[in-house]
Formats: C-alpha cells, sequence, structure tokens
C-alpha cells in the first residue's frame, strides 16, 4: 500500500481552494509561517465585518481577516506580578505554590477576580499589525452587495492567492502573495476604477484585550502611525506604548499615498494596474524586493514544499470517504506550514485571529507540530522547538519555587514564557514531556547526532523535573495531587486530581527515551529515572476499561477521553494492556457525548484504534460527521463561533494519517486503512512513529 512515483502537482492541484461568494467561516490565507494575511473575496480585507469572530469577553465581535505574526505583540501599562496571583496547595511533597485564579473561567466566558489576574491574562496580546482593502474615497463606504460574480482561487501549488470580481459591475482582478522568508506582501490591483478615484486602504489599529480580536479601532489617541517617505514609496512607523514596530511600502510610478487620518491611508494611482509590495517588522524593513520578486519567491517555496517531504495518494480508493480526507490532509499540509511553522510555538488559531489573546498553549505543541518530521519537514518544527531554551530559565524557575529539579513548562504564554493565571494550566502536566517526544521525533527524522546535541539540554532538564515530581506511595509512584488532567472537567477538584491514565503512560515512555538519550549521548544512565519509569502507579480499571484518573469522580463523560491517548498517542507502554484499552476504546465510541470533543480528539482516537489493529474504527473516528470534526472548504478545522479556527486538528489530522499509513517501528504497513481493497493507499517519505 506504499508507493513512489506519486504525480504530486495533480495530487495538489486537485485541492486548489476556490471561491464564488462570501463564505463567512472560510477566507484564504497566505503566510510563511511567521506572518500571515487573511483575505475576504475581493483578495484583500475590505469587509472583515463579513468574517466574524464571535468574543467571550463581552467587546463585540473580531474578523479572521489578520495579519499577525509571531513577533507582533502589545501589552497596556501594567505592573503587576504572578506572585499575585499564587495559592498554596498541599501536596505529597508538603506546602507548594502555584499559580492560580480565583475568578470564574470556563467554555464559554471568564471572570477575573483581581486586576492582577485580569492584566497578566490579558498581557501581552498578539497585535493586528494592519488592515489592508479596498476603498472609495469621498464615497460610501464599499459594502459586500456592492461585489458581484466572484471568483478566486487559491493555487496550492503557488501559495499565490488570484481572484476577479466585479465592484458596481466593473471588473477588479487583485492577486496576492507572501514572501516565504520575509513578512513581505505583494498585491497586484488591476482595474479602470483605479483612474476613477478606487484605493487602497491601509489602516492601523490599537492593541486588544478581547477574546477573538487583534484590533481596537476605538483608541486612536492611543498609539502613533508616523508616515515618512522613502525612495520608491513610503514607510509608517507605530508606537503602541512599549511596542514599535514598523511598515513600508513599495509604490509603483505613478502612485501615491495621502493620509486621511492619523492612522489611515490611502493608495491611489493614475494607471489602471497597482503593484504593491508591503512589508512588516519589528524595525522599518528595507531593501525590498520588487512584487515580481516576491511572486517568483512565493512560487519556488510552494513547489519545492510539495515536491519534498511526504505525500499521500488516495486517488484509487473505492471508499467514498477517500476524497475528503486525501482534501483534509492535503490542505492541513499548507494551513500548519502557513500558520504553525514560526519562530515560537502556534496559538490555537494560527495567525489567523486571536483566541486567548494570542497567547499559545503548550499542551497543544505536540498536536500543532509532532507531523512536521512524520511528514519529512522536521526542519519547520525546529523553528519553535528551539524557544524552549529560551525560556528554559522560567521553566527552571517554577521547578524550583515548587521544590524540584529540571524545568517545568507552563501552558498558557506569549513568547516571553510567563504563565496565565488559571485554574487549570499550571496545575497541567502532559505537556511536560511534549519537547521529549517532539525532539525525539526530529531526531529519528534527520537521523543525525545534531539533534541530540542541539536538544540535550531540554530534554534532560525536562527528564529531571519528571523524575522528581512522583512522589512514591504503597500503589506505586503518584502523580499529584493538586493535578489537572488533559480532560480538564476536573478543574474543580485539582487540589485531590491524582495519577491520570494518560499522564501516567506518557511519563513512563517519555523517562525512558530520555534515558536513551543520555546513552546516546555518552552519558551514564540515572537510575531514578528508570526506577520512576517503572514504579509509575497502574492506571485504575473500573468495570472493566481505563478511568480516566485515580480518584473522584474517575471518570466524567465530559470533554477529552484521555484515558484512551495512553496507547495511541503515547507508544506501547508496560502500564496499558491492550485489551483493557480496546473495551476502553469500545466503550468511548458507542457511549462519550461528542459535543463535550474537540477537533484533536478525532484523530488522538483514531491513533488508539491503529495501534490496537482496528482500522474500521480509525476511520470511523477520524471522519466522524460531528460538529467540531468540521473541515471548511478553506481546509480549517472549525470549532464553534468564538473558536472558529483550531489548528490542533489538522496538526493532530496529520500525525493520526501518518501512523496510520507509515505505521510505527515494525507494525508493517499501513496498519490504519482496511485490507478489503475499499482503500488504496500510496505514500512518499512518510515516517514511521516509535
Amino acid at each position: 500500500m506504499t508507493g513512489t512515483g506519486i504525480d504530486r502537482r495533480a495530487l495538489v492541484g486537485r485541492h486548489a481552494v476556490e471561491v464564488t461568494e462570501i463564505v463567512a467561516e472560510s477566507p484564504l490565507s497566505v503566510g510563511n509561517g511567521e506572518f500571515c494575511f487573511t483575505v475576504d473575496v475581493t483578495g484583500l480585507q475590505t469587509f472583515p465585518d463579513s468574517y466574524p469572530v464571535e468574543d467571550r469577553t463581552g467587546n463585540g465581535p473580531g474578523t479572521l481577516l489578520g495579519t499577525l505574526s509571531s513577533w507582533g505583540w502589545h501589552s497596556v501599562p501594567g505592573s503587576y506580578d504572578l506572585a499575585d496571583t499564587m495559592t498554596t496547595y498541599d501536596t505529597p511533597r508538603g506546602p507548594v505554590p502555584y499559580v492560580d485564579m480565583r475568578g470564574d473561567l470556563s467554555g464559554t466566558g471568564e471572570n477575573p477576580a483581581s486586576a492582577a489576574e485580569a492584566w497578566l491574562r490579558n498581557n501581552p496580546h498578539r497585535l493586528d499589525l494592519a488592515r489592508i482593502g479596498l476603498a472609495r474615497p469621498g464615497e460610501a463606504p464599499l459594502e459586500p452587495a456592492d461585489v458581484s460574480d466572484a471568483r478566486q482561487r487559491l493555487d496550492l501549488w503557488t501559495g499565490v492567492i488570484t481572484g476577479e470580481h466585479r465592484l458596481g459591475g466593473t471588473p477588479v482582478q487583485v492577486t496576492t502573495a507572501c514572501h516565504p522568508e520575509r513578512d513581505i506582501l505583494a498585491v497586484r490591483v488591476a482595474s479602470r476604477l483605479l483612474t476613477e478615484g478606487l484605493a487602497v486602504r491601509l489602516a492601523f489599529p490599537y492593541g486588544s484585550q478581547a477574546w477573538g480580536n487583534a484590533a481596537d479601532w476605538s483608541r486612536p489617541e492611543a498609539h502613533t502611525s508616523a508616515l515618512r517617505e522613502t525612495p520608491g514609496g513610503f514607510a509608517v512607523e507605530r508606537v503602541l506604548d512599549d511596542t514599535r514596530y514598523g511598515v513600508a511600502v513599495v509604490l509603483p510610478d505613478g502612485a501615491q499615498v495621502r493620509a486621511e487620518g492619523p492612522h489611515e491611508f490611502l493608495i491611489t494611482s493614475r494607471q489602471p494596474v497597482v503593484e504593491l509590495v508591503v512589508a512588516f517588522g519589528p524595525e522599518p524593513p528595507a531593501d525590498l524586493p520588487a512584487y515580481e520578486r516576491v511572486l517568483e519567491a512565493s512560487e519556488r517555496h510552494w513547489a519545492r514544499f510539495w515536491s519534498t517531504g511526504g505525500a499521500l495518494d488516495l486517488s484509487g480508493s473505492q471508499d467514498e470517504r477517500a476524497p475528503e480526507l486525501e482534501r483534509r490532509v492535503v490542505l492541513s499540509q499548507y494551513l500548519t506550514a502557513i500558520h504553525c511553522a514560526g519562530s515560537t510555538p502556534p496559538q490555537e488559531t494560527g495567525l489567523m485571529t486571536n483566541s486567548w489573546r494570542g497567547r499559545f498553549h503548550l499542551e497543544m505543541h505536540w498536536w500543532h507540530g509532532a507531523h512536521f518530521p512524520l511528514w519529512g519537514r522536521a526542519e519547520l518544527l525546529e523553528r519553535s522547538l528551539g524557544w524552549y531554551d529560551a525560556i528554559l530559565g522560567r521553566a527552571r524557575e517554577t521547578a524550583a519555587r515548587q521544590g524540584l529539579p529540571g524545568a517545568r513548562w507552563p501552558k498558557q504564554v506569549a513568547p516571553d514564557g510567563r504563565e496565565s493565571p488559571s485554574p487549570i494550566g499550571p496545575f497541567l502536566v502532559w505537556q511536560q514531556p511534549h519537547p521529549i517526544f517532539l525532539a525525539e521525533l526530529v531526531r529519528r527524522s534527520t537521523g543525525s547526532r545534531e539533534a541530540l546535541t542541539r536538544y540535550a539540554g531540554i530534554v534532560m532538564d525536562t527528564a529531571a523535573f519528571m523524575a522528581a515530581f512522583p512522589v512514591k506511595g504503597p500503589g506505586g509512584h503518584t502523580l499529584g495531587p493538586p493535578l489537572v488532567p488533559a480532560q480538564e472537567s476536573y478543574a474543580e477538584v485539582r487540589a485531590n486530581a491524582a495519577n491520570p491514565t494518560f499522564e501516567l503512560a506518557y511519563w513512563a515512555w517519555a523517562l525512558e527515551v530520555a534515558q536513551e538519550w543520555r546513552r546516546l549521548l555518552g552519558l551514564e544512565p540515572e537510575p531514578s529515572w528508570s526506577e520512576v519509569a517503572a514504579g509509575l502507579s497502574r492506571p485504575l480499571v473500573r468495570d472493566g476499561v481505563y478511568a480516566a484518573m485515580d480518584a473522584p469522580p474517575y471518570t466524567v463523560p465530559d470533554d477529552h477521553p484521555s484515558m484512551l491517548y495512553a496507547l495511541g498517542v503515547v507508544p506501547p507502554t508496560d502500564l496499558i494492556e491492550p485489551e483493557t484499552m480496546r473495551a476502553t476504546l469500545r466503550h468511548v465510541m458507542a457511549t462519550w457525548p461528542w459535543e463535550t470533543t474537540w477537533g484533536w480528539d478525532y484523530p488522538a482516537i483514531a491513533m488508539t484504534a491503529t495501534r490496537l489493529g482496528e482500522p474500521e474504527t480509525a476511520l470511523a473516528a477520524l471522519l466522524m460527521p460531528t460538529a467540531k470534526n468540521t473541515y471548511l472548504p478553506n481546509g480549517h478545522n472549525r470549532q464553534t463561533a468564538s473558536l472558529p479556527v483550531y489548528l490542533p486538528g489538522n496538526g493532530g489530522l496529520l500525525a493520526a494519517v501518518a501512523l496510520m499509513a507509515a505505521g510505527w517501528d515494525g507494525s508493517g504497513p499501513a496498519p490504519g486503512f482496511p485490507t478489503d481493497g475499499s482503500w488504496t493507499v500510496r505514500h512518499e517519505g512518510l515516517l514511521p512513529l516509535p
């Protein structure tokens, strides 16, 4: 079921995205992992209100049409310390201080109990860098009803969006592309309306602390946008409190810019064609390429991207689900490359819109990035994997404050690595083994010692904490309390939660991997690492199935069925008995309330089924027709109106399909697909999992 000689251009080409009208949930984006620009049906950001994001905090809707980056962050003035939010918890090692949250927090809103909680949760927040759209100076604002006969296409092979529409009956053509290595847009607008006053509008907002909204347009007095002419164009220097960045624009002959307000600039032309280069950076960008060079760079990059790395071709399959699975796989590769391959771990909504103010969740880093080495693109994960070194000091401080060696990794953070007050995040532990797993995937993918030396410090500090955190008791080494499992439904009992099934297995596996790294590095083994890995408490079994954790209420049918992931996401360990896990899988598939799950649960369940030799169950889970397993025309995994983009679902899909197609060490070919002839699975460049 493997194969060579896949026609990759045909594979990618049959999943190009085409748009003929405003689809509010499904705009198109161009980007490079560090920077992303999302457009409406006009090819720009002319109608942001037509692509809304529901706000959980009562501040009005945001928009999916963001211009976001890994480096663009803002904080409102404030001076609060995490010490203001700490609570002391009883643990098996004695009293330990934890960052906490006394206010309310739920899946639909939050109510901080103090100014410190609010500020520390909201700052820094990711900043919408600019809004670029079409405008008619001196006339009424453009409305969606002004647009007709739209035809727009994202060519995945080149990474270029081309489109045409009629504006008031007159044709307009727009081309949009992003440079693959610099945060530069290339935009071409062609229409005789340009000679009649149609303009390209460039506007800048203040930073927003709201959910789902990275732009605040209500405070023009709180920031500055200074325009200055440059050879061949102009630049705008932006200042928002302590945040500074620059935007530089290359103009063609015959085009000019004028200010229409403190933060709004109009580009007009006497010619029917305007080709713009718009560059963003922490410093005003210089030495900008011409429009044609940006397009050429995009075309070269994406042709190389699709021609190398992994590929999966299901076109010979008879199963009616195959075309949709192939579409999801192709589009997820594009979306994770532009949203999840930057210098920091991505937020769950990538670089399209803000969730949790743009802050990223380290327990999701595996789901965003583990697939990159599995699909032969380890370098895209390595861009963010090295970030753990940047926050190693903070992680060591957290561990030391809790009386432990090594590094305890945080949960909800910005690039500075500071934890956020929460009744959940600081108590999670399932993000702790992630750096070991991710580094191991890079090592396996590259096959060189370079990964060993590059990530040795991260792996060793991670394992040092993991070996010290459990406390030996009558039933073995115990995880927690306090603790919140991956299934966050137990946050209210965090003071007593202990021994979650998934985390126990993950802990045991990762400690043994870290021990193997010591051997490969020529270091003596750490006896405590193997002692803890072998001596962890066995997961609780109730009524023949694994419980979520070994403390009341044991299992709540809500949120993630995380006990399944102790065999699937986690490779086999001595802690997990396959037949008990098989019974657990069947119980979950028959009884779990799927409306409470999230997008990465479906590929995670597929991984469990695959490891248990149940390919039909794997496919049923991966393609289950539920609301949070929806994949939009643009390929995004939609969850809710306030979480309209969910990249862990896309990344999880790719990780699961890699396991289903390439298997794991010694598994044989395509263990996740039926062998009855209904599926023809051809793949290249996929790495087996451990």
